[in-house]
């Protein structure tokens, strides 16, 4: 925070106009410049010197004179002329203003919330609430992902099978009808384990394999080739081949380069596709975030 008043001190500013100053002040590099929340609708560096200023401004240490531009305030002179060290939630907590914004969060302790000046150490206090969010939810998605994991190892190979073509058909492959998918997995399927047409007239098809691993279990490279061999058989060109573990770096490798054109799909994709195209999940609750309307607010000139 104190790096943002004493920005503001000899005339207006805006965050974008000393993003970069602030920066490098903190000696950032581009990469950690232009870092975004896991979301990807924000740089982190902004998203923290907004909330920086948000709060400054309900401690009455910056003044808003027009949208976008902030200046301290007499206040935030007054705490610049002491020459501290840092400006933190606790400093901003001495102020009536800020105390009675803040009271009654008693689940956002100083500790968690502080904006505090190492903006390369966010794991320690720096946190803002979109990065509180965002860090909840990736822990339920990650929590889902390993439980839908576990789940479809607890059904059989032929339902992981039936799974693959269900999530290709979601994905708009076949024009979406579901007869445009054919699950084999049978004895004499060539080494296949399903069949989708890539468009409704099936003037493509894409070949499925599927493998049931436990998470430990690579996939190697001699499975791949044995899949890459049947769509030789069937005069194929496209394949995907899914597992709930994952593929070796050899297995990786060769397929890079195939004139065929195979995707492999690890455990930790195939959870991001299911849950991305919602197979096997479905929305318990949504939550939605608004915030001011500022256009709305303009007044006429």
């Amino acid at each position: 925070m104190l790096p943002i008043l004493r920005n503001a001190t000899e005339r207006d500013v805006s965050i974008p106009e000393i993003a970069d100053r602030i920066a490098d002040e903190f000696g950032l590099t581009q990469d950690e410049k232009d870092s975004l929340l896991p979301s990807g609708k924000q740089r982190i560096l902004h998203n923290r010197m907004h909330w920086a200023k948000f709060y400054m401004s309900k401690a009455g240490l910056l003044d808003s004179p027009r949208r976008g531009r902030f200046i301290a305030s007499a206040d935030g002179r007054k705490v610049l002329a002491r020459n501290p060290s840092r400006i933190d939630l606790e400093t901003l907590l001495n102020y009536p203003l800020f105390r009675e914004f803040y009271k009654g969060n008693d689940s956002a302790s100083p500790s968690s919330l502080s904006l505090s000046e190492d903006l390369k150490s966010p794991s320690v206090s720096m946190v803002t609430p979109e990065e509180q969010i965002e860090a909840a939810y990736l822990d339920i998605l990650s929590a889902l992902q390993a439980d839908l994991l576990v789940r479809i190892q607890q059904n059989s190979s032929n339902f992981f099978e039936e799974l693959i073509i269900s999530l290709l058909v979601a994905m708009g492959y076949g024009g979406s009808h579901r007869h445009a998918a054919q699950q084999l997995g049978r004895s004499g399927d060539g080494g296949v384990d399903g069949v989708i047409n890539e468009d409704p007239l099936g003037l493509d098809r894409v070949y499925v394999q599927a493998k049931r691993y436990a998470s430990a279990n690579a996939v190697s490279r001699p499975d791949v080739q044995a899949f890459v061999g049947s769509l030789v058989g069937f005069g194929a060109t496209k394949g995907v081949f899914v597992t709930t573990s994952y593929f070796s770096s050899q297995a990786c490798e060769y397929v890079r380069h195939l004139s065929q054109r195979v995707i492999l799909i690890d455990g930790q994709r195939l959870t991001d596709l299911m849950i991305e195209h919602n197979v096997g999940v479905r929305i318990d609750r949504a939550v939605e975030i608004k915030r001011i309307d500022e256009d709305f607010f303009l007044g006429e000139d």
